[in-house]
């Protein structure tokens, strides 16, 4: 399956915020407005054009927004939809799934840079991140999801839409989120990344092997490193200094919110190996840090582990 690692791809993405400004003026979604999509929940599954983008964004501050950009004419869109509004569903208004049909909607194909249908991005605060193209088996698809939820958690995104009382098949309620974490999330939605920080590492002294707070501690640590940092200065600054330690650590930090998860590990990697003495050990520091915002168990981060541990002995 073809997947960007979340943290990565959302943290650096272009805020649509600017794009779905153009479209203020014009109508809400057929879905927020009139009901769901054909064979949604009501207010879960909606149809959503490119004058709806201003909707999908002021809407994913709340709830994370899965996009489907779909075709009539798509086999595989065919087999995707109905197992992607099952898993939506399921989720009993934490996740809203926006279908969006590639054919009459450029806009959004372009925000998305959909190559192909179906393509499938979420967006969380205003923030897209690409999932996966084409169909895929429904066990991968439910733990896509389940990511996103984890994630949209982390930014402070943990609110639902209203959904038809009474459903079949009903999930319970979601365990509720430990207390530091959810202190560690409302920090973050109020820019407070020292108070943020602060939270997870209570977390991670009183739970050393809470993994979910390490990989938020280093997700709010790299996002701070960054804050109020645009990238040409970061690259200019770098450019600059190529033997600058923290200049380039701070490119791959750029580099891996971006998405480009291979280059930052590829850059910290080259610069170890440059280095010895504290320098190495700092760079080493930083690559853990990065292996925990993309994923232990991504492949990228096997490869790049492997080749750490040939520069440390």
């Amino acid at each position: 399956m073809t997947q960007e690692h979340l943290p990565a791809s959302i943290a650096g993405a272009v805020d649509l915020s600017a794009l779905a400004a153009r479209h203020e003026q014009q109508a809400a979604p057929q879905g927020a407005a009139g009901g769901a999509g054909a064979g949604g929940a009501p207010g879960v599954v909606i149809s959503a054009s490119d004058a709806d983008l201003s909707q999908i964004v002021e809407l994913s501050s709340r709830v994370p927004v899965i996009v489907a950009i779909v075709a009539s004419w798509s086999e595989p869109s065919a087999q995707l939809q109905p197992v992607l509004e099952r898993l939506v569903e399921a989720q009993r208004g934490r996740l809203v799934l926006a279908e969006v049909d590639a054919d009459r909607n450029p806009q959004i194909v372009q925000a998305f840079q959909a190559q192909s249908v179906p393509t499938v991005a979420a967006v969380i605060a205003g923030r897209p991140a690409p999932l996966f193209a084409g169909a895929q088996p429904e066990e991968q698809i439910a733990d896509v999801l389940q990511k996103v939820l984890e994630f949209a958690a982390q930014q402070g995104v943990t609110g639902s839409v209203p959904v038809a009382e009474g459903a079949e098949g009903a999930e319970p309620a979601p365990a509720p989120v430990p207390p530091l974490h959810q202190e560690a999330y409302d920090a973050i939605e109020a820019g407070d990344l020292d108070a943020a920080i602060a939270a997870f590492e209570k977390a991670i002294a009183q739970q050393p092997r809470d993994a979910d707070a390490i990989a938020g501690l280093a997700q709010v640590r790299l996002l701070q490193r960054l804050q109020g940092k645009s990238a040409d200065e970061v690259r200019a600054a770098a450019a600059a200094a190529p033997s600058d330690v923290q200049a380039q650590m701070l490119v791959a930090d750029l580099d891996l919110s971006g998405g480009h998860v291979e280059d930052a590990f590829l850059r910290l990697l080259d610069l170890m190996a440059s280095l010895s003495g504290d320098e190495k050990q700092d760079v080493r520091l930083r690559l853990l840090d990065l292996f925990e915002i993309v994923g232990v168990d991504d492949p990228r981060v096997n490869a790049a582990r492997k080749r750490l541990t040939t520069l440390l002995y």
